[in-house]
């Protein structure tokens, strides 16, 4: 909370009292209701204040929130891993964007009134919204360049503060809000709002166009394969996919009409294809190395989606293994670092059971092999991520030895990073890869080495990593998301 100007009064828009609710549509609706009013009065004093000169006083308006106080340790359905508190106290969790998020907070505050038996109680919060992201909500304002101003922001208004953006909740580092309660939801509102705007800008498409499923890759042509996949299911009424969304929220329904490239690609182009609910399939190209993909996923994982994969080239280091094998990654030796300080190495990164079935069936749907016929195409294994991409020019005493001992098949420099991200953030993950190079056996990646199964490979590797989010897509969510994802005390909400 800033308090840089203590002595200027502070003007605080008026809000509904807090309230109980045992409905969870109307408890979203009161949600929506006073972020409405919150940020519109932001909205309202920082145009004011743009035009009228320095205020002569502070503007403050605060984040809704959901709270739930329950004294029984009625046990609740043990199958899920999510929907219940792990005991008797007080919970909250400050919400922002209720209109993006409806869906999800009907159903989180849904399974809360039915496993629980207790209201919920929705109000004001006393964490107070940063101007910054209820500005940024809205097209129409204009925001001076820095210095523009006549008035230091932060004199006026609140700010981001770091006290509240954090991931300590998903870390684990046992949080509590101001209250003292405990948390109901993985992430505080301003840790959502400064993902929400920093996924504006890497990406190049608001956060609503994301879907639940999220592919990552590290190599143009998968854009480009998806593109063709989505005007072909749009040319398909049946398909169930209504739209094609790319960078610069450029939106087409008509498989004919063409898709711009901006002036400016931003550093991860993303590309949305679209189905009702969400339940469509969007592509992240990250790129190279394990620094975007932590990024990427740091920001993606407030989204909560529903499973995240990466479908991405990769050194197979078996003599037997060809350029355009694939690999399915059932465990990680992570060498990447980036998540060091937020997951230990010593943390193991489980395979979910789920997501490695769904990948083997649509290597299988693709290819049309199936069981021992697989393994001419596919193994499966650990995968290591390393954060030198020239790692081959080092002493080969010491990789080489480490890679062997791992058992490791493949090598990359994001898959270990996406995994451990998902595992953190408890999102449902997997890797499928595709062999490029083999640099310990003389094969590196050369135009002249692309062979017809290479190629061949390439063009359906793709294919299979949506095949397998479709397979994912029917599935019930309370079997998406595993129970190996959560730790001994667990918030309520996914």
């Amino acid at each position: 909370m800033n308090t840089a100007e203590p002595h200027l009064p502070i003007v605080s828009p008026e809000v509904p009292a807090p309230e109980a609710f045992s409905d969870p549509a109307a408890a979203v609706a009161r949600l929506q209701e006073l972020y409405r009013i919150a940020s519109g009065f932001l909205v309202e004093k920082f145009s004011t204040s743009l035009l009228g000169g320095r205020p002569a006083m502070r503007y403050r308006a605060f984040y809704p929130e959901i709270r739930l106080s329950t004294t029984s340790f009625a046990l609740t359905d043990s199958r899920l891993s999510f929907g219940h508190v792990a005991g008797p106290g007080d919970y909250s969790t400050t919400i922002t964007r209720p209109d993006l998020f409806g869906h999800y907070l009907e159903q989180q505050i849904g399974l809360l009134l039915h496993n629980h038996g207790v209201a919920v109680t929705i109000g004001a919060s006393i964490t107070p919204m940063p101007v910054h992201f209820a500005v940024a909500n809205d097209a129409t304002v204009s925001v001076p360049q820095d210095g523009a101003m006549e008035f230091t922001l932060r004199d006026v208004f609140d700010v981001p503060d770091l006290a509240t953006t954090h991931d300590d909740i998903v870390n684990g580092n046992g949080f509590l809000y101001a209250d003292g309660s405990q948390p109901l939801a993985p992430f505080t509102a301003q840790r959502i709002d400064y993902s929400l705007a920093r996924l504006a800008h890497y990406t190049a498409t608001a956060a609503e166009h994301f879907q639940n499923h999220v592919l990552f890759t590290n190599y143009q042509f998968y854009v480009e394969e998806f593109e063709a996949y989505a005007r072909q299911v749009l040319a398909d009424p049946d398909s169930g996919y209504t739209a094609f969304v790319g960078p610069g929220n450029v939106v087409i329904t008509d498989p004919d009409t063409p898709m711009p490239a901006p002036s400016k690609l931003p550093q991860m182009p993303t590309y949305h294809l679209k189905r009702k609910g969400g339940q469509g399939v969007t592509l992240v190209n990250i790129g190279v190395g394990p620094s975007n993909a932590k990024t990427a996923t740091d920001h993606i994982a407030v989204l909560r989606p529903h499973a995240w994969m990466m479908v991405g080239h990769c050194a197979g280091l078996r003599n037997s293994q060809r350029l355009g094998d694939f690999v399915l990654a059932h465990a990680y030796l992570r060498e990447d670092h980036v998540l060091d300080d937020d997951l230990p190495v010593w943390v193991p990164i489980p395979a979910l059971a789920e997501i490695q079935i769904a990948l083997e069936r649509a290597v299988a749907d693709v290819t049309e092999l199936d069981g021992y016929e697989l393994k001419r195409i596919m193994r499966t294994g650990t995968v290591a991520t390393i954060d030198n991409r020239n790692w081959e020019l080092r002493d080969q005493s010491g990789p080489v030895q480490r890679l062997s001992q791992s058992r490791a098949i493949a090598l990359d420099m994001e898959s270990a990073t996406i995994a451990a991200n998902g595992f953190r953030f408890r999102v449902p993950y997997g890797t499928l890869l595709c062999v490029s190079d083999k640099p310990l056996h003389g094969e590196l990646k050369l135009p002249g080495m692309a062979s017809d199964f290479y190629k061949t490979q390439v063009s359906r590797h793709l294919m299979i990593g949506i095949r397998a989010m479709e397979r994912l897509r029917e599935m019930p969510l309370e079997r998406i998301h595993s129970r190996k994802l959560r730790s001994f005390e667990e918030t309520a909400f996914l």
